[in-house]
């Protein structure tokens, strides 16, 4: 080993120790199910329980099959590099891997299903390799993922698949992207019914450039609604695919 591999071993080997040592903190929702998702999502990778990922939604799910929930990573605005949601005591739990580029804040709204009372998570991977997880609970009155599809219940709905109604609102030096995509979101839950969901979306700028990327899960309602915070007022793309390869372009003014 020459002398600059030694150095810059030198110099990693501290920062890994710190890393696998930082001390994650008290539970603020404390949940027997922690350790596995730590473990199944996380890898066991270093994490904190951190205040400044704040998730925002009803203390209570007075349509479990339409939760909003709000995901708010602002405060490591610049260092962000992905963000994982999941709904703990969910039969399916994960809910989106969003993963926002330099030009999009680290702040996403979703519906979501939620199939009984349950903490909710986000995790934010920051440069730094370091998880940095928020919290909440959410009391509901259950059965948001085994409710049978209200979408599929309207008359020709299949002709409507992949439509994208929405706008974009000014906000200072971002705009606001609301957006609301047709789509049954199928989770396989329901007798009969194969898993039939929208699985990715990317947010592109008029020139093609990549803005940011998500992975879409059945914890997603039907009819998906999203929200990003885009930095200017130029037109945007959104692409979404589902699971059955079916592909949709829509473009945003």
């Amino acid at each position: 080993m020459n002398w600059r591999a030694s150095y810059l071993l030198a110099c990693w080997l501290p920062l890994a120790a710190q890393a696998i040592e930082v001390d994650p903190g008290k539970d603020p929702v404390p949940s027997v199910m922690w350790a596995f998702y730590h473990k199944q999502i996380l890898g066991d990778a270093p994490f904190v329980f951190d205040e400044r990922v704040k998730l925002l939604a009803p203390p209570f799910a007075e349509d479990a099959r339409q939760v909003p929930l709000e995901i708010d990573a602002r405060a490591f605005k610049g260092e962000v590099v992905r963000i994982l949601a999941w709904a703990e005591l969910n039969p399916l739990p994960q809910i989106v891997d969003f993963q926002p580029g330099e030009r999009v804040l680290p702040w996403l709204a979703i519906r979501i299903r939620i199939e009984q009372a349950t903490p909710l998570r986000a995790a934010v991977l920051t440069r730094d390799g370091l998880w940095h997880v928020g919290s909440t609970l959410i009391d509901a009155a259950g059965g948001g993922c085994t409710a049978p599809s209200v979408v599929r219940s309207q008359p020709g709905w299949e002709e409507h698949i992949g439509e994208v109604l929405g706008g974009r609102y000014s906000r200072g030096e971002f705009s606001r992207l609301r957006l609301q995509v047709a789509h049954p979101m199928d989770n396989g839950m329901v007798s009969g019914i194969p898993e039939f969901f929208l699985n990715h979306a990317e947010l592109r700028d008029a020139d093609g450039q990549l803005l940011a990327s998500l992975e879409l899960f059945p914890a997603v309602s039907e009819n998906p609604n999203l929200a990003f915070d885009v930095e200017g007022a130029g037109q945007t793309r959104l692409l979404l695919r589902d699971n059955s390869g079916n592909q949709f372009d829509a473009a945003i003014p």
